[in-house]
């Protein structure tokens, strides 16, 4: 009998048989039938990054730009979460912010960042693997509390403090700011996204600000490029219309982007 781990990385396999065709413009493909749909496409559309290794992944206020309706958004979501096809983190942007991505891409997350603390000269990383093989596939939230995390990876092995430790230096678990003994899982070198994130929303924002009725044509918006962000005006976009501050208009020249709220 399969574990709901292999169960879900066939399922992700089987889903990117088919890759989406993402050449074409947002306007043709700023919503879809349902969400496993929209995170393949946004999947796909990553922007890519020289300067960070950090696998693509989705923010939950873009897929409800792109399904119409966020109830079935949500039920979709934690469908997926709980067949072990995603994984949801909260992000430190001082917002209501979720990142989704892939189960798969982040094993080779974990997997990296095992690498990395491994060239440093860290030999003690047995706990990577136990983290991966005991923790991810038992605790699906996107937080865990101490005692949980201890008793997961003690399926592993003998658990210490300076474990734990590792596996906040490589970027995996960040301490919960009210309760010291509770972790949010984590993507690894996400911080520099993170910034750009915050950045290109002011960015985006305020170019639409600066014309006379805050609005501008999907397909002229599409083109400008952003200067703060390393994440394109596409990402943005569907950030910003997910999250309430922008929102379209249907008219005779195509899809029009007005502000809502700054």
């Amino acid at each position: 009998m399969e574990d709901s781990a292999t169960t879900g990385r066939k399922r992700v396999r089987e889903d990117h048989e088919e890759e989406p065709d993402v050449g074409l413009p947002l306007e043709n493909q700023l919503t879809f039938s349902d969400t496993l749909i929209a995170l393949r496409i946004m999947h796909a559309q990553f922007p890519k990054m020289e300067k960070v290794s950090v696998q693509p992944f989705v923010l939950r206020s873009q897929v409800y730009s792109s399904v119409n309706d966020r109830t079935q958004v949500d039920r979709e979501l934690e469908s997926l979460r709980k067949d072990n096809v995603i994984r949801l983190f909260k992000l430190n942007t001082g917002q209501d912010d979720h990142a989704i991505m892939f189960i798969e891409d982040y094993l080779n997350q974990v997997e990296s960042a095992m690498k990395r603390i491994k060239a440093k000269g860290q030999d003690d990383i047995d706990v990577f693997e136990w983290f991966r093989s005991h923790v991810l596939p038992s605790k699906l939230d996107a937080s865990i509390e101490h005692e949980e995390l201890c008793l997961l990876l003690s399926h592993g092995g003998n658990v210490k403090d300076d474990h734990i430790s590792l596996l906040i230096n490589a970027g995996l678990l960040t301490r919960q700011l009210l309760d010291s003994n509770s972790y949010w899982f984590a993507i690894p070198n996400i911080g520099f996204i993170l910034k750009g994130l915050s950045q290109g929303r002011k960015e985006l924002i305020s170019l639409l600000n600066r014309r006379k009725y805050k609005e501008m044509l999907l397909a002229l918006l599409e083109k400008k490029r952003l200067r703060l962000s390393p994440l394109d005006i596409r990402f943005h976009l569907r950030d910003l219309i997910g999250s309430g501050y922008l929102k379209t208009v249907h008219t005779p020249a195509g899809l029009l982007v007005k502000v809502v709220k700054e």
